[in-house]
């Protein structure tokens, strides 16, 4: 009866681990390359950081006290992003998305379009106008949709103020810029035309 027992325990091990790997595939090559798939590359550690958000962000909120009731101006925007170099500008607007659509107010587009005018005149600027979702800028896969200002100025973006497919009635004091217009670009191929027109300043003279 003993020698029965051994003999069984010396089968079930084994048969085991067989029915293990059998079930989860544990040494399937397809599973291991899905696994890697799904690994998400991270970028290198940015090059500037906001040392003190709590600081950064009332910086930005104080600034809403100054237009206050009674003032004749209204209104106020800012620029997100502005590179210079020996002269020559890139500018990046970020608008945030909804239903696959994002708003642009007309006063601050005015004001994108003479300056990308201006700027120019006397040197260099691009001026891109950047939609995304709610993504991790961290990973360089990661995708936003732009177009540069020359697109706008060209009628390649069409310059809606109403809403086309009805989400929302009547004229706005806004552009709505649909997402099937602009260009699907990852955040590494972004990173790629900053980078070379900040080396196509360098040949500024």
């Amino acid at each position: 009866m003993l020698i029965i027992q051994l003999k069984i325990e010396k089968i079930l091990p084994d048969e085991s681990n067989d029915l293990i790997d059998t079930l989860y595939e544990k040494e399937s090559p397809i599973q291991s390359e899905q696994i890697s798939k799904q690994i998400i590359r991270k970028s290198p550690k940015s090059k500037y950081q906001i040392f003190d958000q709590v600081e950064f962000t009332r910086g930005r909120e104080v600034l809403g006290d100054l237009i206050v009731h009674g003032m004749i101006a209204s209104g106020g925007t800012d620029i997100d992003w502005l590179i210079e170099h020996k002269g020559g500008f890139v500018i990046l607007e970020f608008k945030g998305f909804h239903n696959d659509k994002i708003n642009i107010a007309k006063g601050q587009m005015i004001a994108y379009e003479k300056l990308h005018e201006k700027l120019n005149q006397a040197t260099k600027c691009y001026l891109y106008i950047i939609g995304c979702d709610d993504i991790d800028f961290s990973n360089p896969d990661s995708t936003v949709w732009i177009f540069e200002m020359n697109q706008w100025k060209t009628d390649t973006i069409p310059k809606n103020t109403t809403d086309i497919y009805g989400h929302d009635s009547g004229k706005q004091n806004k552009f709505i810029v649909y997402r099937e217009y602009m260009d699907e670009i990852s955040i590494e191929k972004l990173r790629n035309v900053i980078d070379s027109h900040w080396k196509e300043f360098e040949r500024i003279k």
